[in-house]
């Protein structure tokens, strides 16, 4: 029963690792920084790799059938109920992040299409200049 114990403090330990990593960018990103995305979502695959393995090993000490006291009992469900506070404070971040996220998407579609359309008024304006030269030549 220890080894669970050790291993849902570790998954938690992991746990808050996310949620400051999530709560450092949120930060950036609400300030339009996106520079370091790439690195962000590459962190929180490792430390869900790590989650993972933990989750694994707990899976593999439930099936030895260990019978916890009442001490055991209570300290496995504090750290459950720690857990699930972190997913939960994790889940609202992601919904901020991937808000964030969308924002910055759109702006840069918006952009895009400005962009498109002032080319297409210059390209507009170029060609009439071009045809007017043409009729005036002949």
């Amino acid at each position: 029963m220890n080894r669970i114990i050790n291993l849902l403090n570790q998954k938690n330990h992991f746990l808050e690792k996310f949620y400051s990593l999530n709560e450092t960018e949120l930060v950036q990103f609400t300030n339009g920084n996106f520079d370091q995305l790439e690195n962000f979502y590459q962190s929180r695959e490792k430390i869900l790799d790590i989650i993972k393995y933990l989750d694994s090993e707990v899976d593999a000490c439930q099936k030895q059938d260990l019978v916890p006291d009442e001490d055991a009992r209570r300290e496995v469900l504090a750290l459950l109920t720690i857990k699930d506070e972190y997913v939960n404070r994790i889940l609202g971040q992601d919904l901020e992040i991937l808000s964030c996220i969308e924002n910055a998407k759109s702006n840069i579609i918006r952009e895009l299409q400005d962009i498109r359309k002032n080319r297409k008024v210059v390209g507009s304006y170029k060609s009439k200049t071009f045809q007017r030269r043409l009729d005036e030549e002949a």
